[in-house]
């Protein structure tokens, strides 16, 4: 099975910052947020991956790629330490550049030739995954055991308005219904997708589809998600581990803020700023 990270936006969010380095390659601790996906779908067994990506981004491009100085510095010093930080991935990645920003079933459209008439997952690195099992397994693992392709969700106990919502059948498994950002009150559930996804083929037959119907404008996916439910072909899969939303400044700072709480040589300068913040009132 084929992996695809959605990475072709422009990140309007983070400017100015994204108006030379792409969102994915800003770091969460020392690592660029696309590099927890990788690890992700790797640990899922997933060693084939198409990144879609556009003109902008070719420093992304550039981060798969051997860095030869730096490797023949790093053998002189015999530093084996700083050959493994920038040693290739170990997966094969592909590129496919979006030409043009037109929304992301136009994205999802540009991969189809390459996945081999095969089902995929589909990463948006908005959202990153600590835990295990890695996230993309426990979405396999679903469309193994249902043929279907798999919603990733979550629960969430307050206001939905912001997200895709799950309308669950009967069988707390197949997707009845999905509401993209419903007025509050009038939410099918609290089960909400978040940015991961498997798609079957036939998904990726109902993107073309209906992108030959497509009047202008950018164009999503929806048009194939609601005809894959109608049909009855979509169920969803509430995952365990923690999820990290990098969308936003805000959910990038507690990105950051989670990292180094989990890490040994960092929390202790986390402790001591939270002290401080706490002695002075949150003053600046």
């Amino acid at each position: 099975m084929k992996g695809v990270i959605i990475a072709a936006g422009y990140g309007t969010r983070f400017l100015p910052v994204t108006k030379t380095v792409p969102k994915e390659l800003l770091p969460v601790g020392t690592k660029p947020s696309i590099a927890y996906i990788l690890e992700e779908f790797l640990a899922s067994g997933i060693e084939e991956i198409i990144v879609v990506t556009s003109r902008r981004k070719k420093s992304l491009e550039d981060y798969f790629d051997r860095e030869m100085e730096l490797e023949e510095v790093f053998r002189r010093e015999g530093r084996a330490d700083k050959l493994a930080a920038i040693a290739p991935c170990g997966a094969k990645v592909s590129f496919v550049r979006q030409a043009e920003m037109r929304g992301t079933g136009h994205a999802l459209l540009q991969v189809k030739p390459f996945l081999g008439g095969e089902p995929c997952v589909v990463a948006y690195p908005d959202d990153l995954h600590i835990g295990s099992p890695p996230l993309a397994l426990q979405l396999i693992e679903a469309y193994e055991r249902t043929g279907k392709s798999i919603l990733a969700t979550i629960l969430e106990p307050g206001d939905v308005s912001r997200y895709g919502v799950v309308g669950p059948a009967a069988d707390g498994l197949t997707v009845k219904s999905f509401v993209e950002k419903p007025a509050p009150g009038s939410e099918p559930s609290h089960e909400v997708s978040i940015g991961r996804y498997l798609y079957t083929p036939d998904f990726f037959d109902l993107v073309e589809e209906g992108w030959g119907r497509h009047s202008g404008g950018e164009y999503f996916h929806t048009y194939a998600l609601d005809a894959l439910i109608a049909a009855g072909r979509v169920a969803f899969k509430r995952v365990s581990g923690t999820r990290l939303d990098t969308g936003d400044p805000a959910g990038y700072l507690e990105a950051i803020l989670a990292d180094a709480a989990a890490n040994p040589a960092l929390r202790p300068v986390l402790e001591r700023f939270a002290r401080g913040m706490l002695a002075s009132g949150g003053a600046s």
